[in-house]
C-alpha cells in the first residue's frame, strides 16, 4: 500500500513532468532552429561579413540553448539560481583570464563591421605596411612587399592610426627636384612638364603641378605633383625619377649635390711659424 502511495504521489507526477520537460525541450529545439534560420536571413539581408555571421549564430545558439535548459530545469523543480551564479562566476573568470584576447576579439568585430580596409588592400597599421590577406576575429594577416607574413593583433590595429592606401582609386605623387643656380630655370620647368605630358599613366584631371618651391642653400627646388591610378603609383614614381635624371643630363641641367666651400684665412701668427 505504501509503495502504491509513493508511486501515485511522487513517481507518477515526476514521470509526467519528465515527459513534459522532454516534449518542451524538443519543441524548444525546433523553435531554436527556426529562430536561427530567421537570424541567418536577417544577417544575409544586412550583408554582414560571413565570419561575423558564423560568430553571431554560434553565440545566439548557445544562449538560446542555455535559456531552454534553465527553463526545463526550473520546471522540473531544480534551483536554477545557483546554476546562473555559477555560470556568471565562470564567465567572469574566463573574461579576466582572456582580457587581451577579448580586446582583440572586440576590435575584430568592430573592424568587420566598420570595414576600414578589406582583404587585398595595401595598408599601414601598427607600424607595419603590407597587403591584408586575411582578417579574423582576433588578428589580421598581412604580406609585406618583400613577401614576409606579419600577424597583427586586431587590438593594436583598432587603437592605432590606420592608413589605407587602396581606399581611393587615385593617388598623388609628390616629388622634389633640385637644379643648380647656374642652370636654365625655364628650360628645366619645361622639361618636367613635357615628361609629365609624355607619361600615359599620368592623369590630366586633377592637373599636374610643377612649381619652384624653394631657393635652397645649393639648389633651386621644383615641387612636382602628378596624379595616377593607385595601382600605378610606384611604377610611375620610379620611372619618372629615372627619366628626369636622364633628360636633365642630356639637356645640360645640373642636379647639385651637397657640398661645402672651405676658406682658409692666413693670420700673422701662422705667417710667423712659416
Amino acid at each position: 500500500m505504501n509503495f502504491e502511495l509513493i508511486m501515485y504521489d511522487y513517481v507518477v507526477p515526476f514521470s509526467i513532468k519528465i515527459i513534459v520537460a522532454l516534449i518542451a525541450f524538443y519543441v524548444g529545439h525546433k523553435l531554436i532552429n527556426y529562430a536561427m534560420q530567421l537570424l541567418q536571413k536577417a544577417l544575409a539581408t544586412f550583408k554582414v561579413e560571413l565570419i561575423l555571421q558564423e560568430f553571431v549564430k554560434s553565440i545566439a545558439r548557445v544562449l538560446l540553448y542555455v535559456l531552454l535548459a534553465l527553463a526545463v530545469l526550473g520546471y522540473l523543480g531544480f534551483d536554477t539560481t545557483s546554476v546562473i551564479a555559477l555560470l556568471a562566476a565562470a564567465g567572469l573568470a574566463v573574461g579576466l583570464a582572456l582580457k587581451d584576447s577579448l580586446n582583440n576579439f572586440a576590435s575584430g568585430v568592430m573592424l568587420i563591421l566598420t570595414q576600414p580596409f578589406k582583404v587585398g588592400d595595401f595598408v599601414e597599421v601598427a607600424g607595419q605596411m603590407g597587403v591584408a590577406e586575411k582578417i579574423t576575429l582576433l588578428n589580421t594577416v598581412m604580406r609585406t612587399g618583400d613577401n614576409r607574413e606579419i600577424t597583427v593583433p586586431n587590438g593594436q590595429i583598432y587603437r592605432d592610426k590606420l592608413v589605407n592606401y587602396s581606399a581611393r582609386s587615385t593617388r598623388r605623387i609628390d616629388l622634389i627636384f633640385g637644379i643648380s643656380y647656374d642652370s636654365d630655370l625655364r628650360k628645366a620647368k619645361q622639361i618636367l612638364l613635357d615628361l609629365i605630358a609624355a607619361e600615359p599613366r599620368a592623369h590630366t584631371d586633377p592637373e599636374p603641378l610643377v612649381v619652384v618651391s624653394e631657393l635652397a642653400d645649393s639648389s633651386v627646388n621644383f615641387t612636382v605633383r602628378i596624379w595616377a591610378d593607385t595601382a600605378d603609383y610606384w611604377p610611375v614614381r620610379f620611372d619618372f625619377i629615372e627619366k628626369v635624371k636622364l633628360t636633365f643630363d642630356e639637356q645640360g641641367i645640373v642636379i647639385p649635390y651637397p657640398q661645402m666651400d672651405v676658406h682658409i684665412q692666413t693670420t700673422a701668427a701662422t705667417e710667423g711659424v712659416k
